[in-house]
This record gives structure tokens, C-alpha cells and sequence, in this order.
């Protein structure tokens, strides 16, 4: 296994990483969720140390620039609790910004994204971009053009948020099709929430990593699916493209309040797939997996 996993502390072997939620949150607040900000530091301590104790080692939080990602707060949680913790650089949707910061910012993104990941005091893992639902608007083009630029400039793994996850094969047309990022560079994040097995296998087949994040969230009605989808992919010879994650991005949906947050990942998930679909496909998902997705061979831009 090639290349190095920018974590919070500095670089690392991939195989270093260990047991990871390879889609989550510690903080993220926005204009457009008001009152449901993640901004508690104890809080997200704890949530770590919880997960570190049924054997996480690592999480990879998806909080891009402008969200209160609170960079600057995540090595001392990498030391207390243990836990490697890989930030994001990127943009969201046009709606969890401010329009005039929207408006300065349009033309530096690339750049922006860039100092993130190579020059930051806390530098960044990984770019965090967004598609809109059953499409891609124009906000969604320009920042995955500017993160196709600065993965180009760095080779940084580019995540994406699929909207409801739709438009998945829309978004590696437009990010390996016309902008020529390798499709093993892009993982596509929240498909259980579209478990439309197809699109599943031809994002697969076109080689990017699928990730399956947020189980048991209240308002998800397709965890049942998710075995279903898992074994799909699997039994396609995908099992290799498979990540998890939990996308905590509410208090209430961490462990310690209406949960599951990052503990059911081990505690809930991982038994069943290990007891279901087998303990290499699990050993895939939770480790092999996310160490090669998050391994870059990193350049200076």
C-alpha cells in the first residue's frame, strides 16, 4: 500500500489507521440548521472515547471549510482520546454559507483548498464537495471544479455529499469524465440513502470508493437495505470499494442522547456483518478499505 494518510498530527502509514469510521463529524454547525450545531469539545471527546473503546482507531470528519469544523481543536482530541482524526477541506452546498462570503470566495477556491491541505496549521486529509438532489447546479460544478484542481495539485482524495444519494453517476462524469480525477480518487458518500443497487455497482464499476454513512439516523427510512446493498456490491467483486461511516452531524444523534453516533458502527454494525456477510468483508469495510481510500501520495503544488 502506497502513499500517506494526512491526519490531524501529521502523516501516517496507511496501515497505521486502523478500525475507521470513514465518514463523521466532531463539529459542524450551519446557517441552515440553526440550533443543532456540533460544538462542544467535551462532547466530541467523548463520543471518541466511546468509539475508541470498542476499537476505533480512526475518523475521517467530512466538516468542510466555512462549517465550524473547529480545525484547530482536533489534535488535542487526537492525543486525549487516541483516535488518528483526518480533517477535510471543500465546500458544502450554496445554502449552509453566508452568500457574500460565497460571493469573495468564488474565484479563490482551488487555491483555498490547496493551503488547506498542504499548508494549514492543522492541514487537511482530504476535499469535501456536494451535489445537489437528482442533479448538479452550477454552485456544485464550480467547487468540484475547483476541487478537481486542488486534488490535481496534490493528489487528496475529493468526498462527496450525493443529496439524498442521488446523482452518483452524474458526479463521475463530471469529476473523472470532464475534470479527469481517477475514480479511485472519488468516494461517493450517503448511497444507502438511494439503494438502488444498479447505480451502486456502475459507480463501482467505474472504480470509485461507495460509502454507506449515517445508520439509524431518525429520519433515514433505508437501514434495512444496507446489508442488502453491503452484499450486493460484494458479491459483484466490489468489496474493496466499501466504506462506513456514521455522519454524526446533530447533539442528538450521538451516543450519549438519542444516539446511535459513532458507536454503533462497532458495536451494532460490524457484529452483524461479520455474522451475516463475513469477517473479511467487515475487516474490508472497517479497516482495509479506508486505509487505501485515504492513502495519498502526496505532492507539493
Amino acid at each position: 500500500m502506497s502513499g500517506m494518510i494526512r491526519t490531524v498530527l501529521g502523516d501516517i502509514a496507511p496501515e497505521e489507521l486502523g478500525v475507521c469510521d470513514a465518514h463523521d463529524h466532531l463539529f459542524i454547525g450551519s446557517p441552515a440548521l440553526p440550533g443543532q450545531e456540533l460544538d462542544d469539545p467535551d462532547a466530541a471527546l467523548a463520543e471518541l472515547k466511546a468509539f475508541a473503546a470498542l476499537g476505533g482507531r480512526a475518523v475521517v470528519q467530512w466538516t468542510p471549510w466555512g462549517m465550524g469544523s473547529r480545525t484547530e481543536r482536533l489534535p488535542a482530541l487526537s492525543r486525549q482520546s487516541g483516535v488518528h482524526i483526518v480533517s477535510a477541506t471543500g465546500m458544502h452546498q450554496a445554502k449552509h454559507y453566508d452568500p457574500g462570503e460565497l460571493e469573495r470566495r468564488h474565484d479563490g477556491l482551488a487555491d483555498l483548498f490547496i493551503r488547506e491541505l498542504t499548508a494549514a496549521p492543522v492541514r487537511a486529509g482530504m476535499i469535501k464537495v456536494a451535489g445537489a438532489y437528482h442533479r448538479l447546479d452550477g454552485h456544485a460544478r464550480h467547487v468540484m471544479a475547483a476541487a478537481a484542481e486542488a486534488h490535481h495539485a496534490t493528489d487528496a482524495p475529493i468526498g462527496v455529499h450525493l443529496e439524498a444519494g442521488t446523482a452518483a453517476l452524474d458526479v463521475l462524469d463530471l469529476l473523472c469524465g470532464t475534470h479527469g480525477v481517477a475514480p479511485h480518487r472519488v468516494i461517493l458518500g450517503h448511497l444507502h440513502r438511494f439503494p438502488d443497487t444498479r447505480i451502486h455497482r456502475q459507480a463501482a464499476e467505474a472504480g470509485a470508493f461507495l460509502a454507506f454513512d449515517g445508520p439509524s439516523r431518525v429520519h433515514h427510512g433505508t437501514d434495512w437495505r444496507l446489508l442488502d446493498s453491503l452484499s450486493a456490491l460484494a458479491d459483484a467483486g466490489h468489496a474493496q470499494q466499501i466504506l462506513l461511516g456514521a455522519d454524526t452531524v446533530t447533539p442528538s444523534a450521538r451516543s450519549d442522547a438519542d444516539g446511535p453516533g459513532m458507536p454503533f458502527l462497532l458495536s451494532g454494525l460490524r457484529p452483524r456483518i461479520e455474522r451475516e456477510l463475513g469477517r473479511d468483508l467487515a475487516s474490508a469495510i472497517f479497516a482495509g478499505n479506508p486505509a487505501r481510500a485515504f492513502a495519498v501520495r502526496w505532492r507539493r503544488p
